[in-house]
């Protein structure tokens, strides 16, 4: 069961009928998601016909008249990711042509987003290529959830909101009263991650997994910088693929003598092995967000899962009404 756990001030009311001019539309990645989206907002999601040709081919076909309107396309584009990526790139492209005003691709999960620049020769900026393409589709602006670093905003030439996935996370942490927390990063890059979770839990103290190979060939050597003796460690990271970095650095906090360790995620990809990891007993709870559709095959007894669908739907709100989004947990 997926958990609702964030609450606005502000009063969303159903909107009345043909006059306005706002449109939500839902690609295939995560429906479920997208109809929660559309009942915060009091809409319905609009008619369209997705399927695929014999050869793989995507087509889509919007059924009713946009022209003139604000549309907001809802497709994270996790697995498949390829299908997922182009069949938004053609609905933009349908709504463009569809005469819309304004069209958002309303992202939570921004895939190709780990390789957002150059670590060796002769590779790919995948993250920037993303973002040319769905600007050079027809969108007008992006909002998107806990990209895998803020550096991506800048890859867009059009406007991007950065919604952050980690108050719905840390509210639910609040209402369990956990005792004595430290919040771990499980790697030196997400320590602004952490030291910004850290802060709404009450400024917590936190602690960082440095994780480093000596030489090729030789095992990573593992130490914790900080006191987690005796604490509740909670391992914030943006997204769990695999689960191998959060996993081993849970058995290292175990083995530092931390009491509890739960582990935090807005992004739950969860690709094998992933699911033997993090049932395993290291975690007294997992909790992600549903960003990402979370199958069947994805469940376990420790997995915690909370909706964002109130955060994009207040999100989407304030894009159209054009009132701040930075002020929504201030």
């Amino acid at each position: 069961m997926i958990q609702s756990a964030t609450k606005f001030r502000s009063k969303v009311l159903p909107f009345s009928g043909g006059d306005d001019r706002l449109r939500l539309f839902a690609g295939s990645a995560n429906v479920p998601l997208a109809q929660e989206v559309a009942r915060y907002l009091g809409l319905g999601l609009g008619p369209m016909v997705r399927k695929s040709f014999a050869d793989g081919e995507i087509y889509v076909q919007v059924q009713e008249s946009i022209r003139g309107c604000d549309v907001y396309l809802i497709q994270p584009t996790c697995r498949p990711v390829n299908d997922h990526l182009t069949e938004l790139l053609i609905m933009i492209d349908a709504c463009r042509r569809a005469s819309a005003r304004q069209i958002t691709a309303v992202m939570p999960y921004y895939g190709y987003a780990r390789a957002d620049r150059k670590t060796a020769g002769r590779e790919s900026i995948t993250a920037k290529l993303v973002a040319n393409l769905i600007v050079q589709s027809g969108a007008n602006r992006i909002i998107a959830m806990d990209l895998h670093s803020a550096q991506i905003q800048g890859y867009f030439d059009i406007p991007c909101d950065h919604v952050y996935g980690s108050p719905v996370l840390f509210q639910y942490l609040l209402e369990k009263q956990l005792t004595d927390m430290v919040v771990v990063s499980p790697d030196v890059g997400g320590v602004a991650r952490a030291r910004a979770f850290a802060k709404k839990l009450n400024d917590s103290p936190i602690a960082i997994v440095d994780k480093r190979r000596q030489s090729h060939n030789v095992a990573e050597v593992m130490n914790v910088v900080g006191d987690v003796a005796g604490k509740t460690a909670v391992l914030v990271d943006d997204m769990i693929d695999t689960a191998g970095t959060i996993y081993e650095a849970a058995k290292l906090l175990r083995q530092q003598g931390a009491r509890q360790v739960y582990a935090c995620a807005t992004h739950a990809v969860f690709s094998p092995p992933a699911i033997e990891r993090l049932s395993s007993g290291v975690f007294e709870e997992v909790i992600v967000t549903n960003t990402t559709p979370m199958d069947e095959d994805k469940q376990f007894p420790q997995l915690k899962v909370l909706s964002v669908a109130n955060l994009i739907g207040e999100t989407i709100w304030r894009v159209h009404e054009d009132t701040s989004v930075s002020s929504m947990f201030r």
